[in-house]
């Protein structure tokens, strides 16, 4: 192998623990705010039919449901881009040539990656407003804009998603639906390997021999 093939794999695979490191980083944060999210938003509204029929509703309950709603909506959607979660026409796409459907995605990933970033931009410009006239919430007083920070950022992450699908179908010969989906459903090799992988890897395996 010549010296530039040994630099430009030593380069790709730079990128793809790169890669790597930021899915695993960020899918412990989105899975995080999705899951304390959600749980979190249940039980505030749980408490609240309670304590309206015992006494008197939670003053805040309004206000923090809303800022959960935001968590989990935004995260949601960088989580679906990442995982292939998203609305798509996969009954159509599967019936059509891998390089047809690989065409396909690569131009739906586009499209969608740049609609994400002009949504980010215009996210990000609301908050700058909300940040400059000081809003603040009616029941506990804290500046709105923090309410919707997380908006812009992971509407970007989405896009970088998007970005990540594009690049993907570039280097590999299959069709990835995203940057961490290949297929509409995955198979028990697939999901198994997954486990693994999270467990430990080679370690796990030596473990289970033994």
């Amino acid at each position: 192998m010549s010296k530039p093939q040994t630099e430009k794999k030593g380069d790709a695979n730079i990128v793809m623990r790169i890669g790597h490191v930021f899915s695993r980083v960020l899918d412990t944060f989105e899975v995080a705010v999705l899951s304390l999210g959600t749980a979190l938003l249940a039980i505030l509204l749980i408490i609240n039919v309670i304590a309206r029929n015992v006494s008197m509703s939670i003053y805040f309950a309004e206000e923090l449901s809303k800022l959960f709603i935001i968590l989990i909506t935004f995260t949601g959607t960088s989580f679906a881009a990442r995982k292939a979660r998203h609305i798509r026409m996969g009954a159509i796409l599967e019936q059509l040539p891998p390089k047809v459907e690989k065409t396909i995605v690569i131009i739906i990933s586009a499209i969608s990656a740049i609609v994400m970033l002009y949504l980010a931009y215009v996210a990000f410009d609301y908050v700058k407003t909300l940040k400059f006239r000081g809003t603040r919430t009616q029941a506990l007083g804290v500046r709105y804009w923090t309410y919707v920070a997380i908006a812009p950022v992971m509407l970007f992450i989405t896009a970088v998603q998007f970005f990540r699908t594009i690049i993907k179908n570039f280097v590999e010969e299959d069709v990835w639906l995203s940057p961490e989906q290949q297929s509409e459903f995955e198979d028990e090799d697939a999901m198994v390997a997954d486990v693994i992988e999270k467990a430990g890897g080679e370690d796990w395996k030596i473990k289970e021999k033994k």
